[in-house]
């Protein structure tokens, strides 16, 4: 019996879509992972560092960030366990990196997922009303059934 891979990004319509994804497995009696993407953010403001140093300086930023967003998803990821085993399923998580709709749709191609599940809005409304959301493209791009929770 395959399982079901659920994409938690933080945001409500994210955990509607787990708790969904656990009601179907109860009666089918598949496997839920939920995963969470960090996202390397390389924005930052160097301020006034030294240029000898800016390497330096971009790598310290880069990590902190990294680390702070590693410590939210796995926050996150817990809060899906704790939703899975009020619903009686069985959970297993993972944190993963890159970019969201190729990490997550790789990520379920590879490990013979039967199916996704995403919330229908993510955490970041003006990103998705510039590139379209990530539901959508998740949708267009993978191999498998998708299913877009609202």
């Amino acid at each position: 019996m395959g399982g079901y891979v659920v994409a938690i990004d933080g945001s409500p319509s994210s955990m509607d879509a787990l708790r969904y994804a656990a009601n179907l497995a109860k009666d089918t009696g598949a496997t839920i992972t939920a995963i969470h993407i960090v996202v390397p953010n390389q924005q930052f403001t160097a301020g006034d560092t030294a240029p000898t140093s800016f390497a330096e300086a971009e790598r310290d930023i880069l990590l902190s960030n990294i680390e702070d967003a590693e410590t939210r998803g796995q926050e996150l990821l817990d809060e899906a366990s704790a939703v899975a085993e009020r619903a009686g399923v069985d959970i297993d998580t993972g944190l993963l990196y890159g970019e969201p709709v190729e990490r997550i749709t790789e990520y379920a191609g590879e490990n013979d997922f039967e199916a996704i599940f995403v919330g229908h809005r993510g955490t970041s409304e003006r990103y998705e009303g510039l590139f379209g959301s990530t539901a959508k493209q998740v949708a267009g791009r993978a191999t498998i059934p998708v299913t877009i929770v609202r």
